[in-house]
């Protein structure tokens, strides 16, 4: 027992070194600090040539839009009044973000209210809302011009509240039209700073919005799937 109790120690601390060296491969290959630009007319254009981009007017129109965040959360959204419902596994939660309130069932049954399933319910679809059309979401952020070193155009842009990790900051890399190609993360959530993810596989939905379907982050794809917006339902 006592050889069986060391070899298994032995496993996960050799375990734990792989993970500590593969960690300080990848912050050595993409960590970087976080730019600074500069604020003003010229951000302000760069914001709305995005908005024309993705069409935020016709997101503004909008009124409901179903979609699943990497096989695992299903929303159907309600925006003019700004309701949700909410599936993951066995549990469906009929949300109002704003309250953080709402009705929680399970396999099909009504639960009693349960704080701590509000609060997955909000922060999942807080960052999967984000995922599905942060470009639409610029009015309270601040704004920086950034120069790359590519010459491309590339808007910094720091949420200083709201959400549910505010502070965050994003380096969103444009194409000629305006529209984003990837953006660098500098967020509370991941210890690197400046990941690098794309924006790619971009759809317009009926009322004319676009939205990008693929998110390509190092090995893994955040993806976008079963997603139909209606105006009537």
């Amino acid at each position: 027992m006592k050889k069986i109790f060391k070899r298994l120690l032995q496993f996960i601390g050799v375990l734990l070194l792989l993970l500590l060296i593969g960690f300080g491969v990848l912050y050595a290959m993409y960590n970087t600090p976080l730019p600074t630009g500069q604020a003003g007319t010229e951000a302000e254009a760069l914001k709305e040539k995005i908005y024309k981009a993705v069409n935020k007017a016709a997101w503004d129109q909008t009124r409901y839009i179903q979609w699943t965040f990497i096989g695992r959360h299903d929303y159907l959204w309600d925006r003019e009044r700004n309701l949700v419902e909410v599936k993951w596994g066995s549990t469906r939660v009929l949300l109002d973000p704003g309250k953080k309130s709402g009705a929680i069932y399970e396999g099909g049954t009504l639960q009693a209210p349960n704080e701590g399933t509000f609060n997955t319910a909000y922060r999942n679809f807080i960052n999967d809302a984000f995922w599905l059309n942060a470009f639409v979401q610029m009015d309270d952020a601040t704004l920086q011009v950034i120069e790359t070193d590519n010459q491309e155009e590339a808007l910094l842009v720091t949420y200083p509240s709201g959400g549910v990790t505010p502070g965050d900051s994003y380096l969103w890399i444009l194409g000629e039209d305006g529209l984003p190609k990837s953006w660098q993360m500098w967020v509370t959530i991941i210890p690197i700073g400046g990941i690098p993810t794309t924006w790619e596989n971009w759809t317009t939905l009926p009322t004319g919005a676009k939205v990008a379907q693929n998110h390509v982050m190092g090995p893994m794809d955040v993806t976008i799937t079963n997603l139909k917006s209606f105006q009537t339902l």
